[in-house]
């Protein structure tokens, strides 16, 4: 077996956790290397969010995936994030690494992020003796087994608390059979500082343009999006559609043939992965998120700080980002009449699409925060290991 790599400076020569109560309470978000997902957006953001306070100290521990980017992983130890690697060939060589990475650390809480790590994320803890183990769920759908589901089950029993990153999550894990009284749900946040130049930028000199950022995966719905643009070009309307998300050839190459046999290949950008989100968010008019099923969404979230006019599809964890004709526009789910409708409706009343913007950027704020849901973790946290007052 190998050894876990990159342990950092920080998580290694930290001293051993002993029952004294006024230290910080010692926390391991474990999650995918994959970096495609908001499982991991997450995981980072809460880590980060923990370092800036002095209640927790944290360490973020990923699994090795044959994709990870070792670039994203060296922007990770510059910025001083604690951070160790473990093996991701096989589950049981992802369990035994993360077992001994624990044993190490001598963690209070292991949080174990998405499917299917929370489950060896969990499996690793009861084999390393941490005390209180978390799991969070960041999607109302997943790919469950009859055999994953009786694990997650056997899992639940022995799991302090079982998180959905949004109440339709919530709502999708008791469905599953597991635990009521376990079962919470604490919604994402994101990092406002990206989008404090938003609000000096008048909404009628961005871009006329369209920004939709998301894999290019099953999940997401960018077919949906094209035949959209396909129906506005008969009506007269051609703006840019801006397409930012990594994913596999096998899913883009339809989507390029589809732009091109609707006659809108030119309109189309297919961007991959940018570093640059905030400023093309902040430089367009509406963002868009056309998608099969969610848990709660990034994405939508920052298109809203960055003080666009958001439309998502109809669908659990949108639902709890998007209030209707408030603060952005819902639209049935594969529903591309109505996703050309919502689209003309702002492109045509630029006034009606500032106004929800202002609003949408102003929910944003206030409710989807990084730091509001590292308060709701912590707390979770603290609750847990008993030091809530």
């Amino acid at each position: 077996m190998n050894q876990p790599e990159a342990i950092s400076t920080q998580a290694q020569t930290t001293p051993l956790h002993t029952n004294n109560q006024s230290e910080p309470l010692r926390v391991v978000h474990f999650v995918t290397g994959g970096f495609s997902g908001g499982a991991t957006q997450v995981a980072i953001a809460l880590v980060n969010a923990a370092r800036a306070g002095n209640s927790m100290t944290p360490l973020l521990v990923l699994r090795r995936k044959r994709h990870t980017p070792p670039e994203r992983l060296a922007e990770l130890q510059r910025d001083g994030v604690p951070l160790a690697l473990v093996a991701g060939w096989s589950h049981i060589a992802t369990i035994f690494d993360l077992a001994r990475v624990c044993r190490a650390f001598k963690p209070d809480v292991l949080v174990a992020h998405g499917f299917s790590e929370h489950l060896w994320g969990r499996y690793a803890g009861l084999l390393a003796k941490v005390p209180h183990l978390v799991q969070v769920e960041h999607n109302t759908r997943e790919r469950y087994s009859r055999w994953r589901l009786i694990q997650s089950r056997w899992l639940a029993q022995r799991t302090d608390r079982i998180v959905g990153c949004s109440e339709g999550v919530r709502l999708a894990l008791l469905a599953q059979g597991l635990p009521a009284d376990r079962v919470v749900a604490i919604a994402n946040g994101i990092r406002l500082e990206p989008f404090q130049g938003a609000n000096a930028i008048d909404f009628g000199t961005r871009q006329v343009g369209i920004v939709m950022v998301a894999r290019l995966s099953k999940q997401k719905d960018h077919a949906t999006v094209l035949h959209a643009l396909a129906l506005l070009a008969e009506r007269g309307l051609r703006p840019l559609l801006h397409l930012a998300g990594g994913g596999k050839q096998n899913h883009k190459e339809p989507l390029v043939r589809l732009a091109q046999s609707l006659d809108i290949e030119t309109q189309v950008k297919f961007l991959g992965v940018i570093r640059n989100v905030p400023e093309l968010l902040m430089r367009n008019q509406i963002a868009v998120l056309s998608t099969h099923h969610e848990g709660m969404p990034l994405a939508l979230i920052e298109g809203m700080a960055a003080g666009c006019a958001v439309i998502g599809s109809d669908v659990p964890g949108v639902r709890e980002v998007i209030q209707n004709d408030i603060d952005g526009i819902l639209v049935g789910s594969k529903n591309a009449q109505a996703l050309a409708d919502a689209l003309e409706r702002l492109l045509r009343n630029p006034s009606d699409a500032e106004r929800l913007s202002r609003a949408g950027q102003q929910k944003a704020r206030l409710e989807f925060s990084r730091e509001r849901m590292n308060q709701g973790y912590e707390r979770l946290f603290m609750e847990i290991s008993g030091r809530l007052g």
